[in-house]
């Protein structure tokens, strides 16, 4: 599985005939997932261009996920709250969170953390991508 160096190649995203974009699994505890593949998956879905978003979860365990999110530019997340402390990271473009205290714009390479039931939403200020990440309570 690994190639000549021992890296281990991502498989390319893709849609199995459920509908569900497939990554490279291995073993019941590692998935490699190819980025930029699956965000031209959201990008080029009909959700994103009838909503203005997409999104999927790309690792759902039972202590924390990470989502992936495209947003058209101009496109808003209601204010919300997450039961876990969570990250936003900028992987395109630019959006800006409201959170307490204030805004904060992020850009590709920026990092927001959030403790849990923090209220907060996300616009963005262009088309945009980003990866959510959240600690999820045990139990929950």
């Amino acid at each position: 599985m690994s190639d000549e160096s021992g890296k281990i190649p991502a498989e390319p995203a893709r849609r199995t005939p459920g509908h569900e974009q497939v990554t490279e699994r291995l073993g019941r505890s590692v998935a490699h997932i190819d980025l930029e593949a699956e965000i031209e998956l959201l990008r080029g879905e009909a959700t994103y261009h009838r909503v203005g978003r997409n999104g999927k979860t790309l690792v759902k365990r039972p202590d924390f996920r990470v989502v992936l999110t495209a947003l058209r530019g101009g496109t808003r997340v209601a204010e919300h709250v997450a039961p876990g402390p969570l990250t936003v990271q900028a992987v395109r473009g630019r959006i800006r969170m409201h959170v307490p205290g204030g805004e904060v714009e992020l850009g590709p390479g920026h990092l927001l953390a959030l403790e849990r039931n923090e209220r907060h939403d996300v616009e963005a200020l262009e088309d945009s991508v980003f990866l959510l990440t959240i600690a999820w309570p045990e139990g929950g």
